[in-house]
């Protein structure tokens, strides 16, 4: 019965595939190709009463060539004018670049020599700002992450498949503005969440507690020490146009996908400011040991630590003052009213 299910959902494909306008062309590629015909048009018409044709075939032919190429190639799926355009603007791009432009010596310090090798450029990330719900905005944008974890296809029946697989369609169908799903594999950092475990060890009000966190976070250690282990995580990008509020509409379509996912049998969990600020750190240098799995301070927060201690100041000679005698009240009136006197 399960294998005649048809495990399979409908969803349109190449939605944001340009529009073909004549002779199965893009708007692009005739634009490319129009120019290119009208230049070598011209050029035959001056260059023609001038020079034979074998010639001119042989000046025009090249021009030609490169223009069929350049609008018809694609590479990795690219079109061939849109790469060579990002070769040409990595070309031109700085190799070193800085957080924070490079200002010229105030007049009072000292004349030094300028350093050998091109100026450094200016670092320009493509997140403007993380708020603290989760919103980032990037680039006229917004964008919210999610995380969610893989559900195993492969144990289910065949009608559990197909209930799956309707569930991801109807996902998919349903998303109105661009989603990246990005499933990563990394190094996990045992070190830092062994630490973390022996300090929580040194708290718990039990000693048999604390003797299994400490023997845990002893065997998270050797695990480190012995092996690279792994782990894959799945995060989803959504994404909406920027306005105002705040992120509010990414943050309502991040709270559609996961719900959507989660329907699925998995995880998921829109992630806030301090864990897409972590996400984000993770990802920008993936071979280091440290993972997301704990949150970090956003860009705009200051970083505070435990208030200090008062300084201990040195033992002062003890000035003893007369005893002073206690007031005396004169009780009078209708109503006892005491006063001092």
């Amino acid at each position: 019965m399960d294998a005649e299910l048809e495990v399979r959902a409908r969803v349109p494909a190449d939605v944001e595939a340009p529009d073909r306008i004549v002779f199965n062309l893009t708007a692009r590629q005739a634009a490319i190709l129009v120019v290119t015909a009208a230049a070598g048009y011209l050029t035959a018409r001056v260059l023609g009463p001038l020079v034979p044709v074998q010639v001119l075939v042989l000046v025009l032919a090249p021009f030609a060539g490169a223009a069929v190429t350049l609008a018809l190639g694609r590479r990795d799926g690219v079109p061939l004018d849109v790469w060579l355009w990002a070769a040409v603007r990595y070309w031109r791009s700085p190799r070193l670049t800085v957080s924070a432009p490079v200002q010229a010596a105030p007049d009072w310090a000292p004349h030094t020599d300028p350093p050998a090798g091109p100026v450094p450029g200016l670092l320009r990330l493509p997140v403007d700002a993380i708020a603290a719900s989760g919103a980032v905005d990037v680039d006229g944008h917004t964008v919210a992450l999610v995380a969610a974890t893989t559900v195993n296809v492969g144990l289910r029946t065949g009608a559990e498949q197909a209930a799956l697989v309707a569930g991801y369609g109807r996902w998919l169908n349903s998303l109105t503005e661009p989603v990246q799903v990005v499933v990563s594999t990394r190094r996990v950092d045992l070190t830092s969440a062994a630490d973390r475990l022996m300090d929580v060890a040194a708290r718990l009000p039990h000693p048999a507690l604390a003797d299994a966190a400490v023997e845990h976070g002893e065997f998270l250690l050797d695990v480190a020490a012995e092996r690279d282990p792994l782990w894959r995580t799945v995060t989803v990008a959504c994404t909406a146009p920027a306005g105002p509020g705040d992120g509010v509409e990414v943050l309502r379509r991040a709270e559609h996908t996961a719900a959507a996912l989660a329907a699925l049998g998995g995880r998921t969990r829109v992630l806030d400011g301090s864990m897409v600020a972590a996400v984000l750190a993770a990802a920008v240098d993936p071979f280091a040991p440290a993972d997301a799995s704990w949150s970090r301070v956003l860009p705009q927060q200051p970083v505070t630590g435990p208030a200090p201690r008062a300084a201990q100041l040195p033992a002062q000679p003890s000035v003893h003052a007369a005893p002073q005698a206690a007031p005396q009240t004169i009780r009078g009136g209708a109503r006892g009213t005491a006063v001092p006197r």
